[in-house]
């Protein structure tokens, strides 16, 4: 790639004089170029800050919220949103084995209202991440020692000092937390034109585990379906309690979701002749120009420098990728049994659900641009049936106290052939025939 980022020469002076000191004043620019102060990067890339901040990441979401026609949540909003979540609790208590949370004070959230509670915990989940593709990329250049200095194209025979690459390592690290958090402020304020309820994510991302929904997306979701208003606000009302009820019952599946992250982000390697044969590729073809930021930040939201996964990067995303399916395929299952005889538009309710989820939603673009994940509507089918044939086996109560400890639960190929599993993993009452 041409271009030194500005890491060549301070200025015209700088050869004669030997110092060899990288552009500071370029760098900054191209950083400026993406809306980062160098303020904010020094900020968050010493003392204890987190990598991504969570005010970066607010006010990102809230410059693209602002961009949208956000409706205020008025009293007849709360009413709506109430009675279907009233409706919709009394329906789930005879399907499901966990108690309903704390009925809430505010069942309507605006659009604004999401972003602000949610914020914090997309924060904790994607910190990791960072903080992985961070240290490679520190990695790379305080290892890389004197053979740097050729890409930080440096006079003849001057070497980079330990302190130059320590300042142009905090200043890499600092950028890729900035560039992180803001996609994720973009992809969080895409979300909070879409989801309909706090957890339409179906991620534990709160510390509280309420059931609110969101009128205006709530309308948006049921527009061009010809399908009557307060049955589609009682479907979504069935998903935000389900999911409400399963999340303050686990408190284990949060960091079990964090973990994943986490094991993903340790494993991250930088393979700099690979990035960079890549990137010359896409400046070839067009595809990349080095000095459009928009470009670039879009090359890197595709994945263009995405390095190659590890082995036990590829398990952590097997992980994350049945969590999330079996969290998705238990909702789907809890909802269908509470509504099968109650909800007339449920199969078409259930069915544009399912065309949502295939065309990726913005919660699987976000996972995709992040880690090149995308959960199969396959596989959410798989378990879905896997809940219902747990259910038909053993009864609601045993299906879902498999959701005490993760041991308890399905892999992959677990799922054809649940009695198999189930014999398994269950223990009998009577211990007798194993003595």
């Amino acid at each position: 790639m041409s271009g030194n980022f500005g890491f060549g020469p301070s200025d015209e002076n700088a050869e004669e004089s030997g110092k060899g000191v990288p552009n500071f004043d370029a760098l900054f620019q191209q950083f400026a170029n993406f809306g980062i102060s160098p303020q904010t990067l020094f900020n968050s890339g010493t003392g204890n800050n987190p990598l991504i901040a969570v005010e970066t990441i607010r006010e990102i979401a809230k410059k693209f919220l602002a961009t949208q026609n956000e409706e205020f949540v008025g009293t007849s909003d709360s009413a709506q949103m109430r009675e279907a979540l009233d409706i919709a609790n009394t329906w789930i208590d005879n399907v499901t084995f966990f108690p309903a949370s704390v009925q809430t004070a505010q069942p309507a959230w605006s659009r604004r209202d999401w972003l602000d509670s949610s914020l914090a915990g997309w924060q904790k989940l994607v910190e990791p991440l960072a903080e992985g593709m961070a240290t490679a990329l520190t990695n790379l250049i305080t290892e890389s020692g004197a053979g740097f200095g050729e890409e930080l194209q440096l006079p003849d025979g001057v070497q980079p000092t330990a302190e130059m690459l320590q300042g142009i390592g905090l200043l890499l690290r600092s950028f890729m937390g900035s560039m992180i958090a803001t996609q994720l402020g973009q992809s969080i304020g895409l979300l909070s034109t879409t989801v309909t309820g706090s957890h339409d994510v179906a991620i534990p991302l709160f510390s509280k585990f309420e059931s609110h929904l969101i009128p205006q997306n709530v309308t948006a979701w049921g527009q061009g379906l010809d399908l009557p208003e307060s049955e589609v606000r009682i479907y979504l009302a069935l998903r935000e309690a389900a999911a409400a009820r399963l999340f303050s019952h686990t408190p284990w599946l949060a960091q079990y979701i964090n973990d994943a992250f986490a094991a993903y982000g340790k494993g991250i390697r930088v393979d700099i002749a690979a990035i960079q044969e890549q990137a010359e590729n896409a400046v070839n073809s067009g595809a990349l120009d080095i000095n459009n930021p928009e470009s670039i930040s879009s090359a890197m939201t595709q994945g263009l420098f995405t390095p190659e996964q590890s082995a036990e990067q590829d398990a952590a995303l097997a992980r994350l990728e049945m969590i999330l399916a079996l969290i998705e395929g238990w909702i789907d299952q809890v909802v269908t049994r509470a509504a099968t005889d109650r909800l007339p538009s449920l199969p078409a309710l259930g069915e544009s659900l399912r065309r949502r989820r295939a065309s990726n939603s913005p919660t699987q673009q976000l996972f995709a641009s992040l880690l090149g994940l995308e959960v199969s509507p396959r596989l959410m089918r798989e378990c879905s049936s896997f809940w219902a044939k747990v259910q038909e086996l053993e009864g609601v109560d045993f299906r879902d106290q498999r959701w005490e400890d993760p041991a308890l639960l399905p892999t992959e190929t677990d799922l054809p052939d649940v009695t198999k599993f189930l014999a398994s993993t269950t223990v009998p009452d009577d211990l007798s025939g194993l003595i």
